[in-house]
C-alpha cells in the first residue's frame, strides 16, 4: 500500500496545479456588464447583462441553492438598505439533465443573457454595493463560483449610476494599471538593467549544479549504487563487440538524462499560457502545505518508517518491455532504473520540484535541474563503460547506503519546515515565527548531530561504523547548529546571513516587529500614498517589488539593506515602497476587476498580490523578485530596473545613479 503513497502525492500535486491555473483565468469566460435606472422614487431597475464565451454555461438564478446556480449577493449593509422585489432573466434558458453530474436536471445560458432586479432603496442609503456569484461549465470542467463585484451610487437627486464592475468599469481600471509616464525604453540613467537578465542566467546555472549535486547523492542511495557494476557489467559482456557495449551504455545514460528532462516539460504549458503562474502557484496556501506533508511523508520513509515507490506492476512492466533489445529495449532498461529507484530519488525530485517552483526561472528552471539530475545519474553508467577498469575503485554496499537515506531524512524535516513557514508568512498565521523556525531547525541540528557520532539510532541499522568522514559531517553538522543558535535572540548577531532567506523575516518575531527597529529600512506597502509622500518630500521612489515567500528578497533586506551606506542612501534619499506581489489580502469588491493583457489574455485582479504582480508585469515586463525600480514622483524611470544584486558595491552605485537622475530631472 505505501508503494503507490509517492503515486498518488504526484497526482494530486499536478490534478491541484492544474485546476490553479484554470481558476485563476475563469473568471475571462463570462463578460458582466452592470447598469442600473431610476424607476420611481426609491425604485431601481439593476441589470446585469452576461456574455458567455462559445462552449462555456452560465447556470441560471433559478436553480436551487444547492445546486449549480447564479446568485445576486448584496453587503451587509445594502441588504439591511435595499429590498429585492423580483429578480428575473432574458435570454434563451435551456434545460436538460446532465449526465456528468449524475442525470440532475440543470437550467443554464449560452452566449448571453440578462439578470435584472428590481429593488426598492431605503432613504438616504446612496451605495448599492456586492457581488454577482455565479457558476459555469464546459464539458467535464466545472470551476469553483465566481464573484464579479458590482457598486452602483444613488445621487443626491435619487439618480443612479454604476461606479464599479464588469466590463467598462474593468477596462478603466486596466487603464489605470498601465502607468503611461513611465517608459522602460528610455530611463534618464541607462545604469543597470542588465542585472536581471544575468542573474536570471546565474540562477539557471545554479541550479543546473544543485540539480547535479542532488543526482550524485542519489547515486550514493541504496537503490542506485548497487545498480552501477550490474549495469555496466550486462553491456560491456553481453554486446558482440567492445564499441556496441559502449554505444549501449552511451545511450542508457542518454536515456536517462531525457527521461528526467521530459518530466519537466507539462510545466512549460503552464508557463508559456500565463509567466506569473508558477509564481502565483508556488505562494499557494495549500501547494506549501502539500509540500510540508510531503517532505514530512518522504522524511518518515528515510527513517524506514515505510517505503514509498511506484506501483510495483509499472515496474514490472517497463522491465519487460527492456527486453525487447535495441534502443527501445536500452530506453526501457533506462525507464526501469528511474522507476525503481523512485522511493530513494523521489524525494530528491521533490526537493527540486518544490525549489524551481519557488523561483523565478519557473518551468525553464525546473528543466535546467532536471537535466543535472539525469546528467549526475547517467555519467557514471557512461564513464565505467568506457573505462571498465574503474569499478574496482569503486566502494562496496553496505550500511553507509542506510545512513545515506538517513541523513537525507533530517535534512528533508528541514526543508518540510521552510515550506509551512511559506504559508504562515503568505496568510500571516503568526505559528512560526522567526524564533520558532530557528528552533526547530536547531533541534534537527542536534539530532542529526547525535546520530552521525553514533549516539542515536535506528531499530532497522546495525551497529554504525564511525569512519572519518562520518564524523567529519558530524563535526560540521554540530558547528552549523551552534552558529543558528543566535537566531533565537535580538541581539545584533540574530541575522545569520549563511541562511538568509530561509527563516521569515527579522520583522516576523515572538519578540515583536520592533524588536529589531533600525535593522531594516523603513518602508509603506501602497504604491499611491508612495507617490504623495515621494511628491511631498521631493524625494525618488524606490519601487521594491517583493514576496512573503522570495528567498532573494530576504537576502537583499537582510544583508545588503543594513549596510550602513546602503541604508544612509534609502533612508535619507528615497522613499521605499515594498509591493508583495504574493499578498492574499483580498481587494475591496469595487476595486476588483479583469485586466485584459494585449494578446487579449485576461486576469481577474483579486486581491493586493494579484494588482502588484500585473503592476509589475505590465510595466517593466518582469515577473521575477526581487525587482528595484527607481522612479520621480511624476513616474520618470530614473535608471534601469535591477534585480537580485548581493554586490554592494554595485547596488550602492546603482542607488546613487538613481539620485543624481533626480537631480536632473528636478532641475527642468
Amino acid at each position: 500500500m505505501t508503494r503507490y503513497i509517492y503515486s498518488l502525492l504526484l497526482l494530486l500535486l499536478f490534478s491541484s496545479t492544474i485546476a490553479f491555473s484554470q481558476d485563476s483565468t475563469s473568471a475571462t469566460h463570462v463578460q458582466w456588464q452592470f447598469s442600473a435606472v431610476k424607476k420611481a422614487p426609491h425604485e431601481y431597475v439593476l441589470t446585469y447583462k452576461a456574455a458567455v464565451s462559445p462552449g462555456w454555461r452560465l447556470f441560471s438564478t433559478t436553480a436551487k441553492d444547492d445546486e449549480l446556480n447564479t446568485r445576486i449577493v448584496f453587503d451587509s449593509a445594502t441588504a439591511a438598505n435595499v429590498t429585492v422585489q423580483s429578480i428575473t432573466e432574458n435570454g434563451k434558458l435551456q434545460q436538460l439533465k446532465e449526465p456528468i453530474l449524475d442525470g440532475l436536471d440543470i437550467k443554464f445560458f449560452e452566449q448571453e443573457t440578462e439578470i435584472v432586479a428590481h429593488v426598492t432603496v431605503k432613504e438616504g442609503f446612496e451605495k448599492l454595493r456586492g457581488t454577482v456569484t455565479y457558476s459555469i461549465m464546459k464539458g467535464e470542467e466545472i470551476p469553483s463560483p465566481i464573484e464579479a463585484p458590482f457598486l452602483f451610487v444613488i445621487d443626491a437627486a435619487g439618480n443612479i449610476s454604476t461606479q464599479a464592475g464588469g466590463i467598462l468599469a474593468s477596462a478603466e481600471a486596466s487603464q489605470k494599471l498601465k502607468r503611461t509616464a513611465i517608459d522602460l525604453n528610455n530611463p534618464v540613467s541607462t545604469v543597470g538593467g542588465t542585472g536581471i537578465e544575468d542573474d536570471r542566467s546565474k540562477s539557471l546555472m545554479g541550479i543546473f549544479i544543485l540539480g547535479f549535486l542532488g543526482g550524485l547523492i542519489g547515486l550514493l542511495t541504496p537503490c542506485v549504487f548497487p545498480m552501477i557494476p550490474l549495469t555496466v557489467s550486462f553491456f560491456t559482456k553481453q554486446s558482440p563487440t567492445r564499441s556496441k557495449g559502449i554505444f549501449n551504455a552511451v545511450m542508457y545514460g542518454v536515456f536517462i538524462l531525457l527521461i528526467y528532462v521530459i518530466l519537466s516539460i507539462p510545466f512549460h504549458f503552464l508557463d508559456a499560457n500565463n509567466p506569473e503562474i508558477l509564481n502565483t502557484i508556488s505562494t499557494n496556501i495549500w501547494l506549501n502545505l502539500f509540500f510540508f506533508v510531503v517532505f514530512v511523508v518522504f522524511a518518515l520513509s528515510f527513517f524506514g518508517l515505510f517505503e514509498i515507490g511506484v506501483p510495483g506492476g509499472l515496474a514490472n512492466k517497463t522491465d519487460s518491455k527492456a527486453g525487447t533489445g535495441g534502443l527501445v529495449g536500452i530506453f526501457f532498461m533506462a525507464l526501469t532504473l528511474a522507476l525503481v529507484s523512485f522511493s530513494c530519488t523521489g524525494p530528491i525530485l521533490g526537493s527540486l520540484l518544490a525549489g524551481s517552483l519557488s523561483s523565478d526561472g519557473g518551468a525553464v528552471q525546473l528543466t535546467m535541474g532536471m537535466a543535472g539530475f539525469g546528467l549526475a545519474l547517467a555519467l557514471p553508467f557512461t564513464v565505467f563503460a568506457l573505462f571498465p577498469s574503474l569499478l574496482k575503485s569503486l566502494p562496496r554496499s553496505g550500511g553507509w547506503l542506510t545512513s545515506v537515506k538517513i541523513v537525507l531524512g533530517f535534512l528533508e524535516l528541514a526543508l518540510a519546515v521552510k515550506f509551512l513557514s511559506n504559508a504562515d508568512l503568505v496568510e500571516h498565521w503568526g505559528i512560526l515565527k522567526r524564533e520558532t523556525f530557528f528552533a526547530i531547525w536547531i533541534i534537527i541540528g542536534i539530532l542529526l548531530t547525535l546520530y552521525l557520532f553514533g549516539i542515536l539510532k535506528f531499530k532497522h541499522e546495525g551497529k554504525p561504523k564511525l569512519t572519518r568522514i562520518r564524523l567529519a559531517l558530524g563535526g560540521i553538522v554540530a558547528v552549523f547548529t551552534l552558529y543558528l543558535i543566535p537566531g533565537l535572540t535580538t541581539t545584533k548577531y540574530a541575522n545569520r546571513a549563511l541562511i538568509s532567506g530561509f527563516p521569515p523575516p527579522l520583522t516576523y518575531s515572538i519578540y515583536g516587529k520592533n524588536a529589531f527597529k533600525g535593522v531594516e529600512a523603513q518602508v509603506i506597502n501602497d504604491y499611491q500614498k508612495g507617490l504623495k509622500l515621494a511628491k511631498a518630500q521631493n524625494k525618488p521612489l524606490l519601487l521594491d517589488f517583493t514576496g512573503w515567500a522570495c528567498v532573494n528578497c530576504r537576502k537583499m533586506e537582510e544583508n545588503v539593506w543594513p549596510v550602513p551606506e546602503i541604508k544612509e542612501l534609502i533612508e535619507n534619499n528615497y522613499v521605499l515602497v515594498s509591493l508583495y506581489v504574493d499578498d492574499r489580502a483580498k481587494l475591496p469588491t469595487d476595486e476588483r476587476f479583469v485586466h485584459t493583457f494585449p494578446d487579449s489574455s485576461k486576469k481577474e485582479i483579486k486581491t493586493v498580490g494579484d494588482y502588484f504582480a500585473t503592476l509589475q508585469s505590465v510595466n517593466f515586463t518582469s515577473v521575477s523578485q526581487p525587482l528595484y525600480v527607481a522612479i520621480s514622483p511624476d513616474e520618470q524611470l530614473l535608471t534601469r530596473p535591477v534585480g537580485y544584486t548581493p554586490n554592494e558595491k554595485e547596488y550602492a552605485d546603482w542607488l546613487r545613479a538613481g539620485l543624481e537622475a533626480y537631480k536632473k530631472v528636478s532641475k527642468k
